[in-house]
């Protein structure tokens, strides 16, 4: 089966009043800097991180829209003060509310302005890789609590890197039309590694971003994701989004039955298979790169993002198994969760709550992951 993964904005017009109503009595949630989850900051002007405190979630993870927070080139690149950075309220938000509740916030860079790319709408990335770097230093100055940088997201789908070259999921190589995308995407995170190490060691910066199915297939991202000298970009963390329609189990079988190597589809019971690939292909002598796991979620109904659904029972199932991999497998660095509500119809259906703020099964096997 093949994930379908067209993406839409959520539409947050629940009740605050309502969605901070996860009050039932529930055992205390499990704490754990493994825990991420993406969702709103707030909702109705209420803030959404006493449920992100309920559920035991460790690092909250945000966008950090380049395009937005600098319309205009700055003067001064590297200065977070330049005038022409306009930067994010929700941010500066999220970063008192994650400070409060104990929580790490990650920050993951999207979106290129139109001067950078050459007047080009948003979802093309820069030719200058130099522009990013300079801007991702002007934030971690801005943001110096943030140690958590992912560079793009899923960049090996056309929506999201939109000068891709698609290849065919069963292609053994790509073409040099084809391998542009992974080039200039590596050059992008070696100058954001570069960049963010300068400004802090502590920083982590989490690259390659792939996801279960792709534009370009996983294997031939990852084996495509080279600099000019031959080698491959530097990373801290490889994130991939191991979107998935069978129970989590690493003894399962590869999920594109015509090849163990995970070439096509990548979901979460191929993760060992992904691990090797990533080390095979990415890592330096004697280094290990562990997998960060950004976006994971399971549908309760009909979905606008993946083509399939199933039970709520059958969604804390796989929570719960999920975890009990993730606790197991030391190259797995964190997992988070995307979708805190439902939003019929026509929406996501993968909340842990309901569109009327109601909890889920699914939510209680989260808490306790």
């Amino acid at each position: 089966m093949i994930l379908v993964r067209p993406r839409t904005v959520a539409a947050y017009v629940l009740s605050a009043v309502v969605a901070l109503a996860v009050a039932a009595p529930t055992a205390m949630a499990s704490r754990t800097d493994r825990k991420a989850i993406w969702g709103p900051v707030t909702v109705n002007g209420v803030s959404q991180f006493p449920i992100y405190n309920d559920l035991g979630v460790g690092i909250f993870e945000m966008t950090l829209n380049w395009a937005a927070d600098s319309p205009n080139r700055p003067r001064n690149p590297r200065d977070p003060r330049d005038p022409a950075y306009t930067w994010s309220a929700d941010i500066d938000f999220a970063l008192q509310q994650a400070a409060h509740y104990r929580m790490h916030v990650l920050l993951q860079v999207s979106q290129t302005p139109r001067w950078a790319n050459g007047g080009r709408a948003p979802n093309y990335p820069p030719p200058n890789s130099g522009d990013l770097a300079n801007f991702l230093t002007a934030a971690a100055r801005r943001y110096p609590s943030v140690h958590l940088w992912m560079v793009w997201g899923e960049p090996d789908r056309k929506p999201n890197f939109a000068s891709l070259v698609p290849a065919s999921p069963t292609a053994s190589r790509l073409t040099r039309a084809q391998a542009a995308a992974p080039h200039l995407y590596a050059q992008m995170l070696d100058a954001s590694y570069g960049a963010l190490k300068r400004v802090g060691r502590r920083n982590l910066v989490i690259g390659g971003n792939t996801f279960t199915t792709g534009d370009i297939p996983t294997r031939l991202w990852i084996e495509n994701l080279r600099l000019p000298n031959g080698r491959p970009p530097r990373m801290d963390l490889y994130g991939h989004n191991p979107f998935c329609w069978r129970a989590p189990n690493l003894g399962n079988p590869a999920s594109d039955p015509k090849n163990d190597k995970a070439s096509w589809e990548v979901d979460f019971s191929d993760l060992g298979r992904l691990s090797r690939l990533v080390d095979g292909n990415l890592a330096v002598p004697r280094q290990h790169i562990r997998l960060f796991l950004s976006e994971w979620m399971i549908p309760t109904g009909p979905d606008s993002e993946l083509n399939f659904y199933t039970t709520r029972a059958v969604q804390a199932q796989w929570i719960t198994d999920a975890w009990r991999l993730v606790r197991s497998s030391p190259f797995i660095y964190a997992l988070g969760w995307i979708h805190l509500y439902d939003d019929p119809p026509g929406g996501s259906m993968s909340g842990l709550l309901d569109d009327r703020g109601r909890p889920k099964p699914g939510y209680y096997a989260f808490k306790a992951g």
